[in-house]
């Protein structure tokens, strides 16, 4: 799929932290994936924040034209927002809130590099998508290798019997935005689910499409 093509995301969670880490490469992959996601008029959820990594890609989707929505706590408020917020924000109670609502609002979740806010993200997305609670793509930027120790514990859980190998799909990886938003444009879930998306009719995914 060429970048000046239309996708078949509609919005994109991204997964990201108020931190920027110590290397520019990964303030350069922010700024990158903002520039793809802009390039195929995908709009942008994230946390909220208007710092770190957070900062850099919702100014870099929504100066490029694309909407920005951004979901944060009320406590972090303080913390994660620093002068103006970007795009639209979403004031929610807690973070089991927030990312319910991310999960409702996305079509598809990208991880950034980030730290465990982060990581805890992106593996209840993977988990929801293991248990049949949605069937939307789960993607790695996995920027100079950044989350290779990561993927190689999910390898060896599948290795010592504690993830199915079918279930190792759910997540995809590359080390760049173009390759992975491509991978995740040809994305057909292919594990067994723990059980349909029917049987989770709780208040927090009430609304949560599948698709």
């Amino acid at each position: 799929m060429e970048g000046n093509r239309r996708s078949n995301f509609r919005r994109i969670c991204v997964f990201c932290g108020s931190n920027s880490g110590h290397r520019k490469v990964f303030s350069d992959a922010a700024v990158e994936l903002g520039n793809e996601l802009v390039s195929r008029k995908i709009d942008l959820v994230y946390g909220g924040g208007s710092i770190g990594l957070m900062g850099l890609i919702s100014r870099k989707v929504y100066d490029g034209g694309c909407h920005v929505l951004g979901v944060i706590p009320k406590a972090l408020m303080p913390v994660e927002i620093s002068g103006e917020s970007v795009g639209d924000v979403k004031i929610v109670s807690d973070m089991h809130e927030r990312k319910a609502e991310m999960a409702r609002e996305a079509d598809a979740f990208i991880a950034l590099p980030g730290g465990y806010g982060t990581m805890e993200e992106l593996l209840e997305m993977i988990t929801w998508a293991q248990l049949g609670i949605h069937k939307k793509p789960v993607g790695l930027l996995n920027v100079d290798g950044y989350y290779n120790s990561l993927l190689a514990l999910f390898d060896n859980g599948v290795e010592e019997g504690f993830i199915k190998p079918l279930a190792r799909h759910i997540v995809l990886s590359a080390p760049n935005a173009r390759e992975l938003l491509n991978k995740m444009e040809q994305y057909t879930p292919c594990h067994d689910q723990v059980v349909p998306r029917e049987s989770w009719q709780t208040e927090q995914l009430d609304g949560l499409p599948q698709e």
